[in-house]
């Protein structure tokens, strides 16, 4: 069988070797199939939170802020790796919706804590099933133990590289990739 759980293509060859001997084609490439997941994954999600404010953005707010403890705004911006001002927009608009309020931090009266409202949980509810309506159509491919086998390991990578190199600013990352020094220029 196909996917996640065997590799092998009853060659005999073990999954590591037989992957090392395949030719370098574009199929074979991680970047391009973990571009085409996501891309997939990201249109998916894009038509599923259709009319929440800031979109799948505003999704991992409202989400963020209904199941963990992330502290105050800025502790949220940080883990989303969202530019404070950009997070402050978000906030009002998702705000505006009744979705969620900003109630002052007990420990830090400067400091502002998130809160869904139960609007926001409703809405909330209604986006987790559109969202795994968008997944089951994305992992449409893989049978239900490959799904969730799927999941786990994308779950645990990214659990991996993200306390490796944890989320910074959009701005700042963006530039990274692009190469240059957040101004547009290339470094020097």
């Amino acid at each position: 069988m196909a996917g996640l759980r065997g590799f092998a293509t009853g060659s005999g060859v073990a999954p590591a070797q037989e992957l090392a001997e395949r030719p370098c084609t574009l199929s074979h490439d991680l970047g391009w199939a973990l571009g085409a997941v996501v891309r997939a994954y990201a249109k998916a999600a894009h038509e599923a939170v259709e009319g929440l404010p800031g979109g799948p953005r505003g999704f991992q707010v409202l989400a963020a802020a209904a199941g963990d403890a992330h502290g105050s705004q800025l502790a949220l911006a940080h883990r989303l790796g969202v530019d404070r001002t950009v997070m402050t927009y978000l906030l009002d608009d998702l705000e505006k919706a009744g979705l969620i309020e900003r109630r002052p931090d007990p420990a830090d009266r400067r400091a502002r804590r998130i809160v869904v409202t139960a609007r926001g949980e409703d809405k909330l509810a209604g986006l987790n099933e559109r969202l795994r309506g968008a997944e089951e159509q994305v992992l449409s491919g893989l049978d239900e133990v490959d799904r969730q086998a799927f999941r786990t390991l994308v779950r645990r990578l990214a659990m991996s590289v993200s306390s490796a190199d944890p989320v910074r600013g959009a701005c700042e990352a963006a530039a990274e990739v692009a190469g240059t020094d957040g101004t547009g220029r290339l470094p020097c």
